[in-house]
């Protein structure tokens, strides 16, 4: 049996990364499509435009907000327009998820430049995506990884801690849905078995967040690189991208694309309904009770949701639960790569199941405190 193994064709790490951008980038092209989120549009188009001076000419774009399909439509158009040679995407997912459908519509090489560790989307070989009123629509997967992935830790330290730590509610995903992969000897997103390194990088994700989460947590409440942000950095960004891609996606990422259903999650970011899927997967597919506890202590002490009101679920009915189950138990989505049989139904147990253990936590810590 064949296996695969999915990687991006160049890492780089650090504080001041952002400082050899244009070093990184001639070495694809010389016309750059830079598409930038609107925030740093407005907050590092001077770092970008300096590290870029003299090395490679730029075509400055701002991200219209959704990736969906008039967007990179749109975006298309100004490639071919601009005679752009290489694309250049920065800021979030949804930012970089378009950058690499435009570079792949186009054949042009890809430098992907993550202002956020909130998800492990810069490294992959696929883009996520959404209608334009933020509903999941499709996986759009691509023949090649980016160029290059460039994540500047200093300006990761200055986001909002919130998007460290839903990044590590994607991340946390990553170990327990290779796991079920490779029990159930399913495919990983090249349409083969995962090689024993992709299973080995996925286990290594989940032991850094569980050894360096919460101090990176603490790190990024300051604004502060330290050596424990810089571990979860590439954790959430390059392990978890490797471990997906390589390992195989299972339930967690078929519950929180069930969960988009639901308009009130969307306000919610990713890895926060990823963490969603996490908890009911843990009920789902029956993991030992010690590790239900270290999973769900991880997630109160990086400030992860634990319970459906988290994600704006409060009131939720089970009817609309059913919605959710049913979206996530589709044909062809990966909940069918867990090692046992899965059903509709069950996963409406598991939601219930795991949001009620939530609750219950935080009943107890509210009685102590």
């Amino acid at each position: 049996m064949l296996t695969t193994a999915i990687f991006p064709g160049r890492y780089v790490q650090g504080a001041g990364a952002l400082s050899v951008l244009g070093e990184e980038a001639a070495r694809l092209g010389r016309r750059a499509l830079v598409l930038m989120d609107p925030f740093v549009a407005q907050t590092l188009a001077d770092a970008i435009g300096k590290g870029m001076s003299g090395k490679v000419e730029t075509i400055d774009e701002v991200f219209a907000g959704e990736c969906c399909d008039p967007e990179i439509d749109r975006l298309k158009k100004l490639l071919a327009d601009r005679q752009a040679d290489v694309v250049v995407g920065i800021g979030g997912g949804k930012t970089l998820d378009t950058a690499k459908a435009v570079a792949h519509a186009g054949g042009l090489p890809l430098v992907i430049v993550p202002t956020l560790a909130s998800t492990d989307a810069p490294c992959s070989a696929l883009s996520v995506i959404y209608t334009p009123e933020g509903e999941f629509a499709r996986y759009l997967l691509l023949p090649r990884n980016p160029d290059v992935v460039l994540v500047d830790t200093e300006v990761i330290a200055k986001a909002p801690p919130r998007f460290l730590s839903a990044g590590m509610g994607d991340a946390l995903s990553t170990w327990f849905e290779a796991e079920s992969c490779r029990v159930a000897r399913a495919a990983n997103m090249s349409g083969r078995l995962g090689p024993m390194t992709a299973y080995a990088l996925a286990r290594l994700c989940f032991d850094t967040l569980m050894e360096h989460g919460p101090l990176a947590r603490r790190a990024v409440e300051q604004g502060a690189v330290t050596p424990s942000l810089e571990k979860v950095v590439e954790a959430n960004t390059l392990l978890s991208g490797l471990g997906f891609e390589s390992g195989g996606l299972a339930a967690c990422h078929a519950i929180h694309n069930g969960l988009t259903v639901l308009p009130e999650t969307h306000k919610f970011w990713h890895g926060e309904k990823v963490t969603i899927g996490v908890l009911a997967s843990l009920f789902l597919t029956g993991r030992p009770p010690e590790l239900v506890e270290m999973v769900y202590d991880f997630c109160e002490a990086v400030d992860l949701p634990t319970t459906l009101a988290d994600i704006g679920l409060a009131d939720v009915s089970d009817d609309a639960l059913m919605r959710v189950a049913e979206a996530a138990c589709a044909p062809g989505e990966t909940i069918h790569n867990e090692p046992h049989e899965i059903s509709p139904q069950t996963v409406l147990w598991a939601l219930k199941t795991a949001d009620a253990e939530g609750r219950r936590r935080s009943k107890e810590s509210l009685t102590a405190a």
